[in-house]
């Protein structure tokens, strides 16, 4: 099957096929004269690939615990016990990610709300235009 063909099936465009392919995580054959020749298998690598993306796994990690995958019931499923403590960690990553940006949002928040506060026409800013940032 050609990348195009793949590309088709996935939804996952040619040019990220192929960094996949830079990444390891997806290693179609060749035939003799360079061309990629994707299998169904290669398909269903590149879906996985394209869902632990998503669900925001580095491909580091996703090289990392993809051969411990498989699918189960439409979903995957670990079947390395080392691949479940790689995930609680990627968890825990993003947990963490999501307390800081929580914590930034909820800054400019109470920046805005300051803004309220302040009587019309009493504003400190009034009449002055912002400075460009260097």
């Amino acid at each position: 099957m050609r990348i195009s063909e793949v590309a088709e099936q996935t939804g996952i465009p040619p040019r990220l096929l192929r960094y996949y392919e830079e990444q390891g995580l997806l290693v179609p054959d060749r035939n003799s004269s360079g061309y990629r020749n994707y299998t169904v298998t290669d398909v269903e690598v590149a879906r996985r690939v394209r869902q632990l993306l998503d669900a925001g796994l580095s491909t580091a990690t996703i090289r990392t615990v993809l051969p411990c995958l498989t699918e189960r019931a439409g979903r995957l499923a670990p079947i390395c016990e080392e691949t479940v403590a790689d995930l609680r960690r990627e968890q825990a990553r993003i947990e963490e990610s999501i307390d800081t940006l929580s914590a930034s949002r909820d800054a400019i928040a109470s920046v805005i709300s300051a803004d309220a506060t302040v009587p019309a026409g009493q504003h400190p800013a009034a009449g002055r235009t912002p400075q460009s940032h260097r």
